[in-house]
């Protein structure tokens, strides 16, 4: 299965497993499995991805945070195997996108976010999202 395939999937899946509390056992085995299948630092953006989603919603700042993108304005940075830092990202609420800078910390094997920290910047103008990668 190529990366692409398997990015993809796992992006159609995001929004059904970000409230973590509610995976079943069969749901985690799967992602678990299609998170291996990732290059680590494919990974590790989506173990921040998960754990941003949840961190946005928990701080009331964006409670419909519904999706999450690493590299909008600019390329995220996969540092030491065990960081990433977005200052170009953009999260999704309500049918608004917003930009957002943050740095997040994973396990060494990439498979966890343990440390996300994050500033939500001005909300993207709906003509530039076609042009960023953005969608409704």
């Amino acid at each position: 299965m190529s990366r692409r395939i398997v990015w993809v999937a796992l992006l159609f899946c995001l929004p059904l497993l970000a409230p973590a509390a509610g995976f079943n056992a069969a749901q985690a085995a799967s992602f678990e499995d299609t998170m291996k299948k990732l290059d680590p630092e494919e990974r590790a953006h989506q173990a921040c991805i998960l754990k941003g989603i949840a961190a946005v919603r928990a701080d009331k700042k964006l409670p419909g945070a519904d999706r999450m993108k690493t590299s909008i304005f600019g390329r995220a940075e996969f540092l030491n195997g065990t960081e990433v830092k977005a200052k170009g990202g953009a999260v999704r609420a309500k049918d608004h996108w917003y930009a957002l800078s943050f740095n997040c910390v994973v396990t060494a094997d990439q498979m966890k976010a343990t440390a996300f920290k994050y500033e939500l910047g001005r909300e993207i103008p709906k003509e530039q999202w076609e042009d960023l990668g953005l969608w409704q």
